[in-house]
């Protein structure tokens, strides 16, 4: 019998991938390009929708011809995404009305205050799980209704469509014929409720925002229609927001697990169960997968800029040529620095929730040089991290043991290591990264019965392990000069 193959399709917020894994868990090929980046004002990020689906549709087809697959040994495709961003669509031509808003767009920040002011912070807490903030979805569709002439009419008269990434890419795989999200994605557009697993009509009214626009919502392991692939129909059986597909890649299928994903942001997530439990420190609450029809849910903390301030030092700083050589500089550089660098680039998420913060680089002497910012760099990723963890540990009440980490910058052994320091908590890598591409072909497998939970596990190995090394005096001294340059980048813009 021939070889049969899952394909993950993993769209991120600054490059498309595509992941092939055989009947055993093996990874075969990854594919990726990367798309264009959009900064029309200060403060907008916009993509190409039409980019985007070029990009997947690229990679989609690099690793078909790379193993030259047939139709038939393709058992079935998975979606993970950039979730939060949005995309508006006409229903009768299939063309985007206006570029896709990404998650870091700070646009809607007004639009935000005015909520606030309005008293919605309570229910959108209640209901979402949520807190108001630009980074979601619904403002942004509320914006380009509002600013693209004939959207509000088209809206009205149910010619619109909206969806996170995942929806839009299943709408050009099905060509047309499925308008679809799942749970995990509609929990992070500000409208939907995630207890009665629905679209809130109180949010949506106060947004001006028609229910026809809404994608139908199902379960991360469900039916999401075909891609028909030479004549034969392929299913598409998993779909899961980029987060939760990586916690779901990383095995946290227990309440108390956690992970962090290092990518353009970091996001740590903890399962909790199958409970709802809002945080009291500046966390969401947010649906994660199942394996079974039962919701469950998870606590977040969402850093907007981690692998990206990497990215920052290579391509606007051009201090690095590669974002691996970052380790080689951060260890030349001195450890007793003092540098101070707060990549507040995109505002501040959790635990702080400031649209109006701003990045600063604080500390410089003038023996600071080259090697000093990029480390420092570095151990802002880290010390975001130890923000987020501290919140989530006093929200669940209970220690967390060990970290998974995965994303690209988890592969950086100085950055893991200081991570591990800060944390004073062991971090664990597995040998394969690629934990969001993972969630997404583990479920679309699933989804199919090509594998069954207890498969999964035995696919996991674990390439290092990080133990903590630091002095709890050193570490405190360390957080405590991050917390000064974290309040002084705070409401900048304000």
């Amino acid at each position: 019998m021939a070889q049969r193959y899952i394909i993950a399709l993993d769209q991120g917020t600054t490059s498309s991938r595509a992941l092939l894994l055989n009947a055993q868990g093996e990874t075969c090929a990854v594919a990726q390009h990367e798309f264009t980046q959009y900064f029309p004002q200060s403060g907008w990020v916009e993509h190409d929708p039409k980019e985007i689906w070029d990009s997947q549709w690229r990679v989609l087809q690099q690793i078909i011809q790379s193993q030259a697959l047939q139709p038939a040994q393709i058992a079935a495709i998975g979606i993970t995404n950039q979730r939060e961003t949005t995309v508006v669509w006409h229903r009768e031509t299939g063309e985007p009305i206006y570029p896709a808003i990404v998650w870091q767009d700070k646009r809607t920040a007004a639009l935000c205050d005015q909520l606030k002011t309005d008293g919605m912070t309570p229910y959108v807490r209640k209901t979402t799980g949520l807190v108001i903030d630009a980074y979601f979805s619904a403002t942004k569709i509320r914006w380009i209704l509002d600013n693209v002439p004939q959207a509000r009419s088209w809206a009205d008269a149910g010619k619109l469509a909206f969806g996170t990434v995942d929806s839009w890419l299943i709408w050009q795989l099905t060509a047309g014929k499925v308008h679809a999200t799942d749970y995990t994605n509609a929990s992070r557009t500000m409208l939907f409720d995630i207890q009665k697993l629905s679209w809130d009509s109180q949010l949506l009214d106060a947004l001006q925002i028609p229910v026809s626009m809404m994608p139908q919502v199902k379960p991360s392991m469900a039916a999401y229609g075909e891609w028909t692939y030479e004549g034969v129909p392929i299913p598409i059986s998993g779909v899961a927001g980029d987060q939760q597909a990586a916690l779901f890649g990383q095995l946290c299928w227990q309440p108390g697990t956690a992970k962090n994903t290092y990518g353009t942001g970091c996001f740590m997530l903890m399962n909790i169960g199958d409970t709802i439990r809002y945080s009291n420190n500046g966390l969401i609450t947010t649906l994660a997968c199942s394996i079974s029809p039962q919701p469950v849910y998870a606590l977040e903390g969402s850093i907007f800029i981690g692998g990206a301030a990497i990215q920052w030092l290579r391509d606007g700083l051009k201090l690095i040529d590669k974002a691996q050589d970052s380790a080689y500089f951060a260890q030349q550089a001195n450890p007793e620095h003092g540098v101070v660098v707060v990549p507040a680039f995109a505002g501040l998420g959790a635990p702080h929730w400031d649209m109006y913060a701003r990045g600063g680089v604080f500390g410089l002497t003038r023996d600071s040089g080259k090697n000093e910012l990029i480390r420092a760099t570095l151990e802002a990723i880290a010390y975001q991290t130890q923000e987020v963890l501290a919140a989530m540990q006093q929200d669940a009440q209970q220690p967390i043991q060990t970290l998974k980490v995965d994303g690209g910058a988890a592969a950086n052994n100085f950055l893991m290591q200081f991570q591990a320091d800060v944390l004073q908590t062991t971090v664990e890598r597995p040998q394969n990264v690629e934990s969001t591409a993972l969630g997404a072909a583990y479920l679309a497998g699933l989804g199919i019965g090509l594998w069954q939970p207890d498969d999964i596990g035995r696919f996991r190995a674990i390439d290092q392990v990080f133990v903590p090394q630091m002095t709890l005096e050193k570490r405190e001294q360390l957080l405590t000069r991050w917390k000064k340059a974290v309040q002084r980048s705070m409401q900048w813009e304000a």
